[in-house]
């Protein structure tokens, strides 16, 4: 469900090193790697690639995403619930990330079906589709890191 990783070396060789020098892209990277366990391949993209060109989005994205994400007034797997919800409602592949960080967060099974119930009522059964596939997935990612 993940598209493939970048090619880091090619990127530094043609478009450039990781250019930001307050923050390296390994500290850049902690805070997905606390969330999910692992950098997502279009985040390490961005950071790099992005990083390379123009370091000061980087940044400015990352404090916004950080700000957004992390409000005061939901725990951490509420807010990764609701974003599960809102990313799957629209049919984007990055809903699945947001499902992985839910459950790492602790949600249940029971509560990541509800989300993907709330979505059937409002946009069908495409989202009962995807999200019953989606949790599928997640669960074959944590028995594969179980067996390790």
């Amino acid at each position: 469900m993940l598209p493939p990783r970048i090619d880091k070396e090619i990127v530094r060789h043609s478009i450039g090193e990781y250019a930001d020098k307050k923050v390296s892209v390994e500290e850049r990277g902690k805070i997905y790697e606390e969330l999910l366990g692992f950098v997502p391949p279009r985040i390490e993209a961005r950071l790099h690639v992005t990083g390379a060109l123009d370091p000061e989005i980087v940044d400015m994205q990352e404090r916004i995403r950080e700000h957004a994400m992390y409000p005061k007034c939901f725990d951490v797997k509420t807010a990764q619930l609701m974003l599960f919800g809102m990313l799957l409602m629209d049919g984007s592949d990055a809903s699945v990330l947001h499902g992985i960080a839910a459950r790492k967060a602790g949600a249940s099974w029971e509560e990541m079906q509800a989300v993907v119930n709330l979505c059937f009522l409002f946009r069908g059964m495409s989202a009962a589709n995807r999200g019953a596939e989606q949790l599928a997935s997640i669960a074959k990612r944590e028995a594969a890191a179980a067996e390790k």
